[in-house]
């Protein structure tokens, strides 16, 4: 078979799922943050789990956008003001420099955190996650209409 048969073939059989597959709701798109950044201090495993040190600042009008972790993540604010709020639009907490936060683990916890002060938020925050699991997995606006 040469390469354009192929395509030909596989271009077809494209066409005929499109038809034959139910209409579905629109794929959700995730929310991408805005005005983050963030290093890393120090990372080790220990008995199946990453633990990350990291530095994290939103610029303010930033946005980490909407996420969730796969293991919990331990913070504290050390300048500015972290609005953070859950899936359910609901008001978590407004932290400012000392304040502690932690978000637990799992597709459950879907949250944002945002700066809406003049400063910058910089916040230090452990992460206890499966080794090599991604820091944070993106997930839509719930429907709150922030991001």
């Amino acid at each position: 078979m040469t390469i354009t048969s192929w395509l030909r073939r596989a271009a077809a059989i494209s066409v005929c799922l499109a038809v034959l597959t139910p209409t579905a709701a629109p794929l959700a798109v995730a929310t991408p943050s805005d005005g983050i950044s963030g290093v890393t201090l120090s990372q080790t495993t220990i008995e199946g789990r990453d633990y990350l040190l990291r530095e994290i600042t939103i610029e303010p009008g930033g946005s980490t956008g909407w996420h969730w972790h796969d293991g919990t993540v331990f913070g504290v604010v050390r300048a500015g003001t972290l609005t953070h709020n859950r899936a359910d639009c609901s008001l978590d907490g407004v932290y400012g420099p000392g304040d502690q936060i932690t978000e637990p683990g799992g597709p459950a916890h879907v949250h944002i955190g945002r700066n809406l002060g003049p400063t910058p938020v910089v916040m230090q925050a452990v992460y206890l996650l499966p080794i090599a699991a991604p820091l944070m997995q993106d997930a839509p606006d719930p429907g709150c209409g922030y991001s």
